[in-house]
């Protein structure tokens, strides 16, 4: 790893590498991406936080969403057995259906592939399970914060959060990021969402696309969390950015996404997963978190998070948990 990271406006470091991205940072065949952050030293900074001994999981229930969003397939439980042993059976498991990490595989630049320029098949969560994932980890409650200046996020709209807001955010906690830390940015959606009645629900899980709050689609957004040199970005959100997608909908976002004019302005995704090898999550329960941080107001703790060990897999649950 380089002595110095560079700031955005100072990539690509690889001579012939797409503009905006990180790509050969850690080595041309690197899989890991911002991941090579979460160093032991910064696995040892986690740990140290630890003071109560307060765990708080991260992951929704593997059958919420209920019914899935974006049409993804349903979680079946079947228990198989008989007499003393039993045993569990899973069908229909996407493992992006609820809490997750979405794996360099999961969505590829449209121009440039996937992340470091490497094959799909080179990519796998598998990487990052061997390695796992231990360090400290910062929680910005974006949330509480557009709640206390009088503008509530409007979860289960397109409501955009734009980059300054999140700086502010942890400007009002007093909150530094470090490098290696894993960003975790609340809006209150999963207690939204818990709050809906079934015909609501079913409601969301109908639509291609349900609208909900997330990161703005903007350059700025990807300068932002690469500038804070942080091994990862999660959110409590559906998608971790806006939806529809930079506000486009309809027949538009097709044809704005295959635009390579407009497309990286559209979905950041492109930027974060395929550019800058920056893993995401997504629907992370960040409720229970949330309100002991802003009880006692410390917004750092020990993250942990094991990954499926699933050769080639394109995302994962997160199996996250934060310790206080």
């Amino acid at each position: 790893m380089t002595e110095r990271l560079p700031n955005y406006s100072e990539l690509p470091v690889r001579a012939g590498a797409p503009a905006g991205s990180s790509w050969g940072l850690w080595g041309d065949d690197d899989v890991f991406g911002t991941l090579n952050l979460a160093t032991p030293e910064r696995a040892a900074r986690g740990a140290a936080l630890v003071r109560r001994g307060a765990v708080f999981n991260l992951n929704l229930e593997l059958e919420m969403p209920s019914p899935p969003l974006y049409r993804r397939s349903a979680i079946r439980h079947e228990v198989k057995g008989s007499g003393l042993t039993l045993d569990d059976e899973l069908h229909g498991f996407n493992t992006q259906s609820s809490t997750q990490w979405d794996g360099f595989r999961h969505v590829r630049h449209q121009l440039h592939g996937n992340y470091n320029g490497l094959e799909s098949e080179d990519h796998g969560v598998h990487h990052w399970a061997r390695k796992g994932i231990v360090t400290r980890g910062v929680l910005a409650d974006v949330g509480r914060w557009r709640e206390a200046e009088g503008r509530p996020l409007r979860v289960g709209e397109a409501d955009p959060i734009e980059p300054e807001e999140v700086l502010a955010t942890l400007r009002s906690q007093e909150l530094y990021v470090e490098p290696g830390d894993i960003l975790l940015i609340r809006t209150g959606w999963v207690g939204w969402y818990r709050g809906l009645d079934e015909a609501a629900r079913r409601a969301l899980g109908d639509q291609t696309m349900a609208p909900s709050c997330g990161l703005s689609a903007r350059e700025e957004t990807a300068a932002m969390l690469w500038d804070l040199h942080i091994a990862a970005v999660g959110t409590d959100t559906p998608a971790f950015e806006v939806v529809p997608f930079g506000g486009v909908g309809g027949a538009d976002l097709g044809a704005a996404l295959r635009d390579p004019e407009r497309s990286l302005d559209v979905f950041l995704h492109f930027r974060i997963l395929g550019l800058l090898g920056m893993p995401i999550g997504e629907m992370w329960d960040l409720e229970a978190l949330g309100e002991d941080c802003a009880s006692d107001g410390i917004y750092e703790f020990l993250l942990t998070s094991a990954p499926l060990n699933l050769l080639n897999g394109v995302g994962s649950p997160a199996n996250a948990l934060a310790v206080k």
